[in-house]
């Protein structure tokens, strides 16, 4: 018997910058660079998204895909997006784990939600043999435990190890913390077939300093741009990590 508290794992309501959450950085870079990185590779068609939170994704999803399901477990998430995004989406408000759909889907989308997961290859595994459409694309982003900002974290003593889960993670309900070799075995053990693998946004700073830097005039757009170009070229130094995914055996 599942007995998480989903709605408490989503108050973000600390005062201590550096214990947040969700910050203006997800938000304002990583949403649309992510959107970017996944477009080229999108097939027509359905969109399935699992974990919508609030539906500040799912409404830049909406720019470009007209038939979008999105299941989230928190009932409070599920109350803001339906606010958000007004009937544009069919909202479901299940358990990744139990939850029964009745199609499958060209496209799904897993953006920093895996990590939260008790038992990630088994919802892995239902991605490929129930929701993923033959010829679909599967798209994984997870956090990157070998991000630049964590392994300075390490090297400054605030946390122990890059794969390691800090105590305001935890709250938030992460369960794991992945590396690209970590998430393509779980991706494999699942039965999933990784076509292409990248990470987004090159990020030396802790989310809480780039929402400062935000505020400021520091950098500019051809920045982040530059940020972003670079994480290409070194997906291991990355924010985020991603794996595209088709159907498997």
């Amino acid at each position: 018997m599942n007995s998480r508290n989903y709605n408490a794992e989503l108050d973000d309501s600390s005062n201590a910058a550096n214990e947040k959450y969700v910050y203006s950085f997800d938000f304002d870079v990583m949403h649309p660079f992510m959107i970017r990185a996944f477009l080229p590779l999108a097939r027509q068609g359905s969109l399935l998204e699992l974990g919508s939170f609030k539906g500040d994704f799912t409404r830049r999803l909406l720019a470009h895909f007209a038939d979008i399901t999105c299941v989230e477990a928190s009932s409070e998430a599920v109350k803001e997006a339906s606010h958000i995004l007004q009937e544009k989406a069919t909202i479901i408000n299940a358990l990744f784990e139990t939850v029964q759909l009745p199609r499958q889907y060209d496209n799904i989308v897993l953006t920093h939600v895996l990590e939260h997961l008790d038992d990630p290859v088994g919802v892995l595994r239902r991605v490929n043999n129930e929701w993923l459409a033959d010829g679909g694309r599967f798209f994984l982003v997870c956090p990157n435990a070998n991000a630049p900002s964590r392994q300075i974290a390490v090297k400054m003593g605030l946390i122990s190890q890059n794969s390691a889960v800090t105590p305001a993670e935890k709250e938030h309900g992460h369960r794991i913390t992945y590396s690209l070799d970590t998430l393509e075995s779980d991706a494999r053990a699942a039965g999933l077939k990784v076509v292409f693998r990248s990470g987004i946004f090159f990020k030396a700073f802790a989310n809480f300093q780039w929402d400062q830097i935000l505020q400021t005039n520091i950098v500019n757009q051809d920045y982040l741009e530059g940020c972003y170009q670079l994480g290409q070229q070194y997906p291991d130094l990355c924010s985020s990590i991603f794996l595209l995914c088709e159907k498997g055996k």
